[in-house]
C-alpha cells in the first residue's frame, strides 16, 4: 500500500511541475489562433484583390495591385513560417510534459533531456515570434504606403 501512495505522490508532484509547460502550451495555442486569423485576413485580401484586378485595367491601378500582391505574398510566407515554428514549439512543450511523466514513472534522470527540449522550444518560439513581428511590420508598412498614396490622391499638391 505504501508504494501505491508513493506513486500517487510522485504523479501529483509531476503534475505540479507540469503546470508551467501546460500554461506555455495554452499561450502558444492563443498565439497560433492570432496567427491563423492574420493568415486568413491575408488570404481574404488577396482574393479580393484578384477579383478587383480583373475589373480594372488602368496601368496605375495594376502597379498598385502588383505592389500589394507582393506584400501579401511576403506576409503569407512569414505568417506560414511563424505558424509552423509555433506548432513545432508546442509539440516540444508536449514532449517536455511527456518526458517529465516518463522520467517519474520509469525513475530515470531526465533533467538534461527536459532542459534541452525546453531550450530548443524557446529558441523555436522566439523564431516564430520574430516571423510574426516581420509579418506585422510588412502589413503596417504597406498600410502607411497606401495611406500616403490615398492622401495624395485626395489632396493633390
Amino acid at each position: 500500500m505504501e508504494s501505491v501512495q508513493w506513486d500517487i505522490n510522485a504523479i501529483a508532484q509531476v503534475i505540479e511541475i507540469s503546470i508551467a509547460p501546460v500554461f506555455l502550451l495554452a499561450g502558444i495555442s492563443g498565439l497560433l489562433m492570432v496567427m491563423t486569423n492574420r493568415l486568413a485576413r491575408t488570404i481574404d485580401r488577396s482574393r479580393s484583390l484578384q477579383a478587383a484586378i480583373t475589373s480594372r485595367e488602368l496601368p496605375e491601378h495594376q502597379a498598385a495591385f502588383d505592389r500589394e500582391m507582393d506584400s501579401l505574398l511576403k506576409r503569407g510566407w512569414f505568417i506560414n513560417l511563424a505558424i509552423y515554428l509555433a506548432t513545432v514549439s508546442a509539440l516540444l512543450v508536449c514532449l517536455v510534459i511527456i518526458a517529465l511523466f516518463l522520467g517519474s514513472l520509469v525513475d530515470i534522470h531526465i533533467a538534461k533531456i527536459v532542459a534541452s527540449l525546453f531550450i530548443v522550444c524557446m529558441i523555436i518560439l522566439s523564431a516564430a515570434l520574430t516571423c510574426f513581428l516581420a509579418e506585422v511590420f510588412i502589413a503596417t508598412r504597406r498600410l502607411r504606403e497606401t495611406l500616403v498614396s490615398t492622401n495624395r490622391f485626395r489632396h493633390p499638391s
